[in-house]
């Protein structure tokens, strides 16, 4: 005679490991089964057939025997579908919002390296003086006062080319369509 499932579920949540394989041999198709139907795909029901199989040790402890054990596990796979129903749906819900984000975030940086590039090309076409000027003053962040004696300049000759390059800039910004 074959020990009851409701008795193999006790034995089972007290740590019996004889009784636990017991279980899943018996229902590990109709788990398998029934997970098909509520997800309608091969593999997703296989995910969840296992992770219904390592999370059932954990679970027997719940198991009154109010129902007949089948009863019971099949809640228990109906619950597992719901919850991993909801997770996909957070998942997917939070990958469109980050689609989104990533998307601008790469547009900022192509736009970013556009202007760089034009802002490089643009310094190129100055006088050596004025790039001189620009590179001490933007690039190394040296006052105006800092860069004149690094130039051998008055600080009011720094501050007229600081002045001529931002006039400039302006103007080929403008010829180009950018303004």
């Amino acid at each position: 005679m074959q020990t009851p499932d409701e008795a193999l579920a006790v034995a089972a949540a007290n740590g019996d490991r004889d009784a636990f394989a017991a279980l899943l041999s018996r229902h590990y198709d109709r788990v398998f089964g029934l997970a098909f139907r509520l997800t309608g795909s091969k593999a997703e029901a296989e995910d969840l057939t296992q992770d219904i199989c390592l999370a059932l040790p954990a679970k027997l402890g719940s198991f009154r025997q109010a129902a007949r054990f089948t009863t019971w596990l099949f809640r228990v796979t109906v619950n597992a579908a719901h919850d991993r129903r909801r997770r996909a749906a957070s998942h997917a819900k939070a990958a469109d919002g980050w689609g989104d984000w990533e998307t601008a975030r790469r547009a900022e940086m192509a736009q970013a390296a556009e202007a760089e590039d034009w802002l490089a090309t643009t310094m190129a076409r100055l006088s050596p003086e004025l790039r001189d000027t620009i590179a001490l003053t933007l690039g190394e962040q040296l006052s105006q006062k800092e860069a004149a004696e690094a130039l051998g300049l008055s600080e009011g000759t720094v501050a007229w080319r600081m002045s001529e390059v931002k006039k400039r800039l302006r103007q080929m910004a403008r010829a180009e369509g950018m303004l």
